[in-house]
């Protein structure tokens, strides 16, 4: 019975994975077409934070792919040393995952006040 959930643990930590890897790829690409498409034309800088912000929101999507099938996989490693590098890729991810929300929130947060602002002057 345990053969077949680890078999079963590692195709769906690979199909996770493959998830990771296509929604980072595909905000890649729409980040750099994104990107191509601004440089054509003069454009104000809050253009370039929208690109960054939302090719931000991909890789947060990305990150907590990786880690949920970082945490599925910890339930079949065998060893200590497999256990720690797992532990220190998802603290990195996580790490990751942490400081990108905090700097979508921060934007988020100018964004609002100084449209609050501009609303406020006459």
């Amino acid at each position: 019975m345990k053969t077949w959930l680890i078999e079963a643990t590692h195709v769906a930590v690979s199909v996770i994975d493959a998830i990771a890897v296509l929604i980072v790829l595909f905000g890649t690409v729409i980040a750099f077409v994104s990107m191509l498409r601004l440089m054509s034309l003069p454009a104000p800088g809050h253009e370039r934070r929208l690109i960054w912000i939302g090719y931000a929101r991909w890789l947060v999507a990305g990150l907590t792919f990786q880690l949920a099938a970082d945490i599925i996989e910890s339930t079949v490693v065998e060893s200590w040393d497999a256990v720690g590098r797992l532990a220190a890729i998802a603290a990195i991810r996580t790490f990751l995952n942490y400081f990108l929300e905090r700097d979508i929130a921060e934007v988020r947060e100018r964004d609002t006040a100084r449209a609050e602002a501009a609303s406020i002057q006459p």
